[in-house]
């Protein structure tokens, strides 16, 4: 895995953020942040938004970091995935694309 150095979460608009992060049973998260999709996965639930419901709006960062799932502990600042969404993030923003997410709830 490549991970680019001068990729930095200081510069980004907390993209990983509104990913969907599937919760595993190993994962100590507060239950309250844990919704279940239609499919039947426990994911972290989301805003209206978008954004994942732990981060704190105001300093852009997570508010359960040392709980956080165990996905979200693998995604690596600078890796080609996180690359690869800051640049479609950049696209669609670009373009006028509303960033929302639709629940399947």
């Amino acid at each position: 895995m490549r991970v680019d150095p001068t990729v930095s979460c200081s510069s980004c608009d907390a993209v990983c953020c509104r990913l969907t992060v599937v919760v595993m049973p190993e994962d100590i998260v507060p239950r309250h942040l844990v919704e279940r999709t239609a499919q039947g996965l426990d994911v972290m639930a989301r805003d209206e938004e978008g954004w994942c419901v732990a981060i704190d709006h105001r300093h852009m960062r997570c508010s359960i970091y040392e709980q956080r799932p165990g996905i979200c502990r693998k995604f690596a600042m600078g890796s080609a995935y996180c690359r690869d969404e800051r640049e479609t993030y950049r696209d669609q923003v670009a373009r006028g694309i509303p960033l929302t997410v639709i629940h399947d709830r």
